[in-house]
Formats: C-alpha cells, sequence, structure tokens
C-alpha cells in the first residue's frame, strides 16, 4: 500500500469536483464483474462521455510527472481513470479486481497488476466510506492523494453513513508483473535518491548501487 500525496493539488481538485457534480451519473455496475457485480453499490461516471475522457487525461498527466508513481508501479499501461460516487448506504463489498480489463468499444486491454484510488474529497466531507484492503489498516485520505495496492488483493469499501464519496479509479500494468520484485526496486530506488543527497551521485558506490537496479530492472522487466 504506496500513498501518493498530493497528485492533484487543491485548484485541480476543485476544477473536478464542480465538472462532476454536474455531470450525469449511471449506475456503477457497467464496468463490474460478475463478482463485484454483487457486491457493489455506487454510482459512476459514464467511462465513454467525454467528461470522463477529458478528467482522466488531466489525472493521466499528473501520473507521469509524478515521480514518486513512476518508481513505485513502473507503469507500462495505464487504464484511463474512471470515476465513481458513494452516497449514504452505498458500498463494495469484498471483491478482487479482474486480472484483465478491456476498455469497452476498443482493444485496448491491460493485465491489472495494480489498482489505484485517487480521493477526491476529504475525510470530513463523509462518514464511512474507507478503503480496506486485506491485512491493511482502512484508508480514507485527503483530497487529491491516491494509493496504490495491488490488484490481487481483497478489498472493500465501507458503507457511507454521512455525505458524498467521490474518487477516481483505474488499473497499471507494470513493466514487472511480480509485486515482491516491484517493491524490492521501489525500496531500491528510494535508497538510491536518499544516498545521492548524501555522498553525490558520482560516488562510486552509488554507480555500481544504481546499476544493481537497473540490471534487475533489465531482468525482471516485461515490455
Amino acid at each position: 500500500m504506496i500513498v501518493i500525496p498530493q497528485l492533484l493539488d487543491a485548484d485541480r481538485v476543485r476544477e473536478m469536483r464542480m465538472r462532476l457534480d454536474a455531470a450525469e451519473w449511471i449506475d456503477g455496475n457497467a464496468t463490474s464483474g460478475h463478482q463485484s457485480a454483487l457486491a457493489k453499490q455506487n454510482r459512476q461516471l459514464p467511462e465513454g462521455s467525454d467528461e470522463a475522457r477529458a478528467l482522466g487525461d488531466l489525472i493521466l498527466d499528473a501520473l507521469a510527472a509524478s515521480p514518486l508513481f513512476v518508481a513505485a508501479a513502473l507503469p507500462l499501461k495505464v487504464y484511463p481513470p474512471l470515476f465513481n460516487r458513494y452516497g449514504v448506504g452505498e458500498s463494495f463489498g469484498d471483491h478482487v479486481d479482474s486480472a484483465i480489463r478491456i476498455r469497452s468499444g476498443s482493444d485496448f486491454r491491460i493485465r491489472s497488476d495494480l489498482s489505484a484510488t485517487l480521493f477526491l474529497c476529504d475525510p470530513d466531507e463523509y462518514d464511512g466510506g474507507e478503503l480496506i484492503a486485506e491485512g491493511h489498516e482502512p484508508v480514507k485520505l485527503a483530497a487529491g492523494d491516491m494509493i496504490l495496492y495491488p490488484a490481487s488483493t481483497v478489498h472493500r469499501v465501507t458503507a457511507v453513513t454521512r455525505g458524498e464519496r467521490v474518487a477516481s479509479f483505474f488499473w497499471v500494468q507494470s513493466m514487472v508483473r511480480d509485486h515482491h520484485a516491484r517493491a524490492m526496486l521501489f525500496d531500491l530506488d528510494r535508497s538510491i535518491q536518499d544516498l545521492a543527497q548524501q555522498v553525490g551521485t558520482d560516488a562510486p558506490a552509488l554507480v555500481r548501487l544504481t546499476g544493481v537496479y537497473h540490471n534487475l530492472l533489465r531482468h525482471w522487466a516485461e515490455l
């Protein structure tokens, strides 16, 4: 579970919320698999709508500009972001995200290695609505913050009891399929960045360590 803080700043979140609040929403099961449809109660912005595409592009631009996201996900493909909202009484029970995601009406498909939720509401705007992934503490982040976690994880969204929870969600196919290998590369990358601040990027030991990172990535990456 990796938090990407402030992927979107307050102004961008405010702009998105205004556009989302004015949009038309449909039943959230429009993109559900069979298992998810049995557990899911929420609403969703139509995947093919102009608004969903435009707002999704803004998120994709923010992801590309986030060194933390790139280091953590090592993204090969990102599914165009979707948007959902949960009102009072709505929830999403225990489920695992589909292994393969195919965009409706196109030949775009990805293997879902990672799931992402980008929060577009602050925690004080609603009660309930926590994202709970098996083996981890409940997640309820500030607007503009994003959580990234293995798509193979059993997870759920608890029922909202006050207000509304608005978020974007999507999946990532990583260059490194195995999440244990990806986690080791992420830890190694962070260590290299920390050491560079202390000893300089041209220190011989750091050059060797950087070489280890790239050789491991070369060994594990699938393109």
